[in-house]
């Protein structure tokens, strides 16, 4: 019989909550921000590029479902049918992301949201998500094959940004669904080691 000790990590309780929208009329679009802020569509799938949206973006607040990710894995999600991302830079430097992910049914998922650290608090997001869920609605149109949307969905936690849930609420998101999950803590990995020391 071994004396050797496992340990596993702590758990924490996460509260996860589920929004959507069932037309186009529910977005309640933001006011653009000042200043040169751009959204554009990225239409080269490229797993470098996107990665470094989902580190810069979620490294401080616990993004790490993709970190574990091939570079083929990469390539399998952003080639996917339908399947679209939208940046906002300002001045010519990426500030954030949108991506959307085309389920069955008609239905878009808001996959990933959000902005890099510094560009947070400056009317970005507002903006950035009424212009993603916008493309979302009339993804279709873009994407002949696709049924048109018919639903745009999103979920968001308690590890997300403390303005999050708001947003989503400003822009005409339902709550209808909220679960709580048991998640290990790990520290947040930032977009590189030491990046937020």
């Amino acid at each position: 019989m071994s004396n050797a000790t496992h340990t596993t990590a702590p758990l924490s309780e996460v509260t996860v909550w589920y929004l959507e929208q069932t037309s186009p009329a529910d977005l309640s679009p933001a006011a653009a921000p000042e200043g040169p802020v751009t959204v554009v569509r990225s239409e080269t799938p490229l797993p470098e590029f996107s990665r470094f949206l989902y580190t810069a973006v979620g490294g401080d607040i616990r993004w790490t479902d993709r970190l574990g990710l091939t570079y083929a894995q990469w390539r399998e999600i952003l080639e996917r049918p339908g399947a679209e991302t939208w940046v906002a830079y300002e001045k010519g430097t990426p500030a954030g992301f949108i991506e959307l992910g085309p389920q069955e049914d008609g239905a878009v998922e808001i996959s990933y949201f959000g902005l890099i650290p510094a560009f947070r608090g400056r009317r970005i997001g507002g903006h950035l998500l009424s212009y993603g869920v916008a493309r979302a609605w009339d993804l279709a149109e873009r994407h002949p094959e696709r049924t048109p949307t018919t639903r745009v969905w999103l979920h968001t936690c308690s590890d997300d940004g403390p303005h999050a849930m708001d947003n989503y609420l400003r822009r005409g998101f339902r709550l209808f669904d909220t679960k709580t999950e048991q998640e290990p803590e790990v520290a947040a990995p930032g977009p590189w080691p030491g990046a937020h020391a």
